[in-house]
């Protein structure tokens, strides 16, 4: 009986270290270091991690204390913050094989435990992720190889690779919707731009007659815009305005625009529509496209703004909101020029383009103008969509977290930003509350949960407001 309970403790204590660790990997894309070195709350480590390992060993692996701990009150304290958490775990297979490993070791190491040691135990965790590991290379080996002959066997395929600190993804989708109707496009969901998520998309939804694939490349460390890069080996590249954007990883500006041109170490390049900020040159088969922008007019109606076209000035407009969308559909522009669309065709696809999900996205206009610009999270962005609501005849209200994975300076341009344009903020995050307490001077309230937004914005706006909602975060942060 005895032997009994206490596997039954090792297993509670075991998977719950298991499920609050695992949880928090796949939030920072399975990166150890950004768990260990980058992690927003501590102190869940601390409940978590610290605390029941201290009363595991404590008990020396069982006593009807931890028992009634782990099963009871630890459990209890996870299924809370599982269920007030808005990201939760994904049960993938690898996440499924995961709990299997746990499982199985937890067996092998209780076994070894009765034998010899207790300590035999606190060992199933790290060989749990070990077996995780070499489960994870074997796998993605195997998919990069299904995905890239798939790809490779289209011989008519064309492949674009955006990267940018900022809009590859409104880019990603303004391309696919200049060039849709001229060719069979497909562009990869969401934000998907890691390597194996476009794995996985090709493996799972790239059609095998498909003429232009439109991928967006994402970054957290040098290499990971290479190793896309030479896995896709694409047609053309776009690399956009380069900046501090994950300055909390690449420690620096350079650090960041070398890893964003990668992008031009593919063996098939024939195009590279590239931003000023990457600091080439105009020469060859690179093209520096925000340079052929030049006037621009942006309002809560859309915008208006000329382009250097094939050596004379033409006029677009669209309906898309923000001054800085003209840089992005200037890069489309040229790109669906490249390909050989008209100009007409252009222009007519142009004016349809509607905004981007959750980026400066008008929700309605009455009784409440609310814009959703939840998925912009880079100061130029933000600051030119509050400069745009600045003229906004009615009371001007902001919910944001700020600017997450940046220094203290930018988020402190953001407050001078706000109090010019805004009559009261609502900080929806407590990573740089601190920040806003100091150097905002309008009306702002912080939130101590995220899940009191609703019931603030219906006590504190009325009628004729506008609300804009800008970035977003989750509760983990």
């Amino acid at each position: 009986m005895l032997d009994f309970l206490y596997f039954a403790n090792t297993l509670i204590f075991n998977f719950c270290i298991a499920f609050y660790f695992i949880s928090a990997l796949q939030w920072y894309s399975y990166k150890f270091k950004r768990v260990i070195f980058h992690y927003h709350r501590y102190f869940w480590h601390v409940y978590f991690l610290l605390i029941p390992y201290f009363i595991y060993i404590l008990s020396f692996g069982f006593s009807w204390a931890s028992l009634i701990y782990f099963s009871l009150i630890h459990t209890s304290l996870l299924f809370l913050w599982n269920k007030k958490i808005d990201k939760k775990l994904v049960l993938t297979n690898k996440i499924k094989w995961f709990f299997v490993f746990v499982f199985i070791y937890n067996g092998i190491f209780s076994l070894l435990s009765l034998q010899f040691s207790f300590l035999f135990n606190l060992a199933c965790l790290p060989i749990s992720l070990l077996s995780l590991k070499i489960y994870d290379f074997f796998t993605n080996l195997y998919f990069k190889r299904q995905a890239q002959a798939k790809i490779m066997h289209n011989e008519n395929l064309k492949i674009i690779l955006i990267t940018a600190s900022f809009g590859k993804t409104s880019m990603k989708n303004f391309l696919y919707d200049l060039l849709k109707d001229d060719f069979l496009c497909y562009k990869t969901p969401r934000s998907v731009n890691t390597l194996m998520g476009i794995v996985k998309d090709i493996n799972e939804n790239l059609q095998k007659n498909t003429q232009i694939y439109i991928a967006e490349a994402g970054a957290r460390v040098k290499g990971d815009i290479l190793e896309i890069t030479r896995f896709l080996n694409p047609h053309i590249c776009i690399i956009g305005e380069i900046g501090n954007s994950h300055l909390e990883y690449f420690k620096s500006i350079e650090n960041i625009k070398n890893t964003k041109l990668e992008a031009l170490h593919s063996k098939r390049l024939k195009k590279a529509f590239l931003h000023s900020s990457t600091q080439k040159k105009e020469e060859g088969i690179i093209s520096i496209y925000d340079d052929k922008i030049i006037n621009v007019q942006a309002s809560l109606e859309g915008l208006n703004f000329k382009i250097l076209f094939q050596n004379k000035e033409e006029t677009f407009k669209s309906q898309i909101l923000g001054s800085f969308n003209a840089q992005n559909l200037c890069a489309c522009i040229l790109c669906a020029d490249f390909l050989g669309v008209s100009l007409n065709k252009i222009k007519e696809n142009l004016e349809k383009i509607t905004s981007v999900q959750h980026r400066l996205c008008v929700i309605s206009k009455e009784p409440k103008f609310i814009i959703d610009d939840g998925f912009n999270g880079n100061f130029k962005g933000m600051s030119q969509s509050y400069e745009l609501c600045k003229n906004y005849q009615g009371r001007k209200v902001l919910i944001t977290p700020g600017i997450l994975e940046v220094n203290e300076e930018e988020n402190k341009k953001l407050c001078q930003v706000i109090n010019k344009c805004f009559d009261l903020a609502i900080i929806s995050a407590h990573v740089n509350a601190e920040i806003f307490k100091k150097e905002l001077k309008i009306k702002t309230l912080i939130l101590k949960d995220k899940n009191d937004l609703i019931q603030t914005l219906a006590k504190e706006t009325k009628q004729g407001d506008l609300i804009l909602f800008s970035n977003d975060t989750p509760s983990y942060l």
